[in-house]
Formats: structure tokens, C-alpha cells, sequence
């Protein structure tokens, strides 16, 4: 049977899907030439496991339970904008988290253990922790940019729990990536 491209995330409650979106509106006015992604399509990833078998799904969805049984409800909140890889040669525009972060990298370190024990290799770039807005389409006015961001950068969503981990399934269509629920811990919600 064919391989799924995969990744592990937290989603989003839609109250942090409508900042972000404010933010994305606000960068888009200065008519950067960007992809954005769609507001639904943003979440907190915690590992991108590229393509696995289909038998290994239930083996990940072991390690993610096993991660997240003793780990605390984290409480977090969007606030910041940066860029990878910077701002001289921006190819990726995200927003910052605050808030119990400190706990969401230690969460992170323990997926990677547990997927390590089933055969997936850890990531070789240690965690940081961001939503990606958008991708840049060609170069873009660094300073455009940079002034969007210090004006925007401030802004601060409410606090939100991560409180569950998903397990997705991503489809690279050419409209955008298309995403499905395979496993969630804890349990529901799946597709």
C-alpha cells in the first residue's frame, strides 16, 4: 500500500485562527507577494514525519499517547512575527507563541523520543515553536516587510490550551495542502 505524508500537531481553536487571520490581512495590505495559508490550515506542529506506511500509524499514535499521559495542559498565546530564515531573505512568515512554552519544548523533545523507539528519526533542527502564516512567492521588500511586522508584531491573541495531539495526513493538491485527521490523543475528533 502507498505511504501517507504525515506530521503531529496541536490545532487551533478558531478564536486563534480569526487573530492569526487579522495578522494575515494586515500583512497582505502591504502587498507582499506571499502564499498564504488558509486560516483552517494553520496549526502547531510538533514533528513532520514525512511519508510513513500505513501500517506504522497505529505504532505513532502509541508514541503520541504515551507523550502526552503525564504531560500538563499547556496554556499558550499567539503573539509576534518573524521570519525564516531571516529578514534579509525571508522565504517563511510566522507568528510567535508566549505563554508555557518552556513546557510545549519539553512535550516536543518527548514525542521525539518515543517516535525514535518505533524508528523515526529525531529532528536534526532543535524545536521552535511558530505558525506559519505564509510562504514568500520570489523575493520581497525586506523593509516593506519588516516595517509590517513591527506594526503588527505586538498584537496578542488570547491565551488557548494545547490540549490535543493530532496526527495529520497532508495532500498536497494545487489549490493548497489538504488535511486529515488520522489519530488524536486524547481519542476523538479523528476521521
Amino acid at each position: 500500500m502507498e505511504s501517507l505524508r504525515t506530521f503531529i500537531a496541536f490545532p487551533l481553536p478558531a478564536s486563534i485562527r480569526d487573530h492569526i487571520q487579522s495578522i494575515q490581512d494586515g500583512v497582505r495590505a502591504e502587498g507582499l507577494r506571499m502564499r498564504w495559508v488558509k486560516p483552517e490550515n494553520i496549526h502547531l506542529t510538533l514533528k513532520f514525519l514525512g511519508n510513513v506506511a500505513p501500517a506504522d500509524i497505529e505504532g505513532i499514535a502509541e508514541a503520541m499517547a504515551e507523550t502526552v499521559q503525564s504531560a500538563p495542559v499547556i496554556r499558550l498565546g499567539a503573539k509576534g512575527l518573524g521570519v525564516f530564515p531571516g529578514i534579509s531573505r525571508p522565504r517563511v512568515l510566522w507568528v510567535g507563541l508566549q505563554g508555557e512554552t518552556h513546557a510545549l519544548i519539553e512535550i516536543q523533545k518527548r514525542l521525539d523520543e518515543r517516535l525514535g523507539r518505533i524508528g523515526i528519526a529525531p529532528d536534526t533542527r532543535p524545536f521552535k515553536a511558530h505558525l506559519t502564516i505564509a510562504r514568500a512567492k520570489g523575493s520581497l521588500n525586506s523593509k516593506t516587510l519588516a516595517e509590517a511586522m513591527a506594526v503588527l508584531g505586538n498584537t496578542e491573541s488570547a491565551p488557548f490550551t494545547a490540549d490535543k495531539m493530532v496526527l495529520y495526513q497532508s495532500e498536497l493538491k494545487p489549490d493548497g495542502a489538504v488535511y486529515t485527521r488520522l489519530k488524536s490523543v486524547p481519542p476523538g475528533d479523528d476521521a
